[in-house]
Parts: C-alpha cells; sequence; structure tokens
C-alpha cells in the first residue's frame, strides 16, 4: 500500500516545502523506500544560488529514517501522532557519485535500513535514480529524551517501572 505524502506530513515534524518526499513506496521492520521528486523544484528550500548539491541528499535520507521509525512507532502502538525532534548526530561513510541533484531527471529513490534503534537511530541509506546509485552513508540520528520510552521494549519498561528509585 503507497503511502502518501499528507500521511508523511501528519507524522513527521517537517512541513511545507521542507518536506521533501512524495511518498512512501514500501516498508517493513528493518527497510523503507521512499520517492521524492522535489530536488527538482525551484522552491526547494536547500537549494543555495539556485543549485541543490548533493550533500542535502542527507537529508532527504534522514526524512526517510524518521517516517520509517513513525511506521515502526505506530505499528506497535507506541509514541505519539506526531515523532518528536531528531538531531542528526553523525554522519558516516558519505559517498557521492554526484555532485548535484536538482540535475537529475528522474525520481530519487531514498532507501534505508535500520541497523540499531536504542538511545539513537542508527540506519544506512542509499539514494538512487533509474538503479544508479547516486548517494550512500550511514547516518546517526539523536533522538529528543521524551521520545525515548517509545522505543524501548514492553519488558525493559515494566523492569523500569518495579526499579526501586535511588
Amino acid at each position: 500500500m503507497l503511502i502518501g505524502r499528507q500521511w508523511i506530513s501528519d507524522h513527521i515534524p517537517h512541513k511545507g516545502n521542507m518536506l521533501l518526499l512524495d511518498c512512501v513506496e514500501r516498508w517493513d521492520d528493518e527497510q523503507i523506500l521512499c520517492i521524492a521528486s522535489s530536488h527538482r523544484s525551484a522552491s526547494n528550500p536547500l537549494r543555495l544560488g539556485g543549485r541543490l548539491g548533493a550533500v542535502c541528499s542527507v537529508e532527504y535520507a534522514a526524512q526517510a529514517m524518521a517516517v520509517h521509525d513513525a511506521l515502526v512507532r505506530k505499528k506497535g502502538g507506541d509514541g505519539p501522532q506526531v515523532a518528536g525532534a531528531g538531531y542528526i548526530a553523525s554522519v558516516r561513510e558519505l559517498c557521492m557519485e554526484i555532485t548535484r541533484l536538482d540535475d537529475i531527471d528522474g525520481d530519487l529513490a531514498v532507501s534505508a535500513t535500520r541497523l540499531a534503534a536504542h538511545s539513537s537511530l542508527l540506519y544506512s541509506f542509499v539514494i538512487s535514480t533509474d538503479r544508479r546509485m547516486l548517494v550512500k552513508g550511514r547516518i546517526i540520528i539523536f533522538v529528543e529524551p521524551d521520545a525515548l520510552e517509545n522505543r524501548q521494549s514492553p519488558e525493559s519498561v515494566a523492569a523500569k517501572q518495579e526499579a526501586p528509585d535511588v
């Protein structure tokens, strides 16, 4: 089932032109594939001097990760309607085969795979078009402490409730 832009807007903090993703094509507990066309838009807020640098792909990937996290939490019945703020803490192994996104004619396929979800979220990502890899890397997202309880297992929450205050 295709998940559209309105659902995405309702579940992550990004709104208006800053919402870069068009839809979720598919997802499961570990990975997500989103489609984006906003890299071609002249009103893309990440453009500088009329150009959209390839490094902006990190924001596309981070939004896909936020959507994935919202979908996983919603499936588990945890969490608020809109995810709390997350902050990019680290980008590693960033490999860019291009210098710009705005001159890519096709839609972007933004895929992300969750590697860990504890006090922060660790994902690998690949951005491609027409089966051509454009950018890949890994991102660690720091999640606001209020949102962390929604990522804990029921067993750890129960243990925390039973543990005496020190």
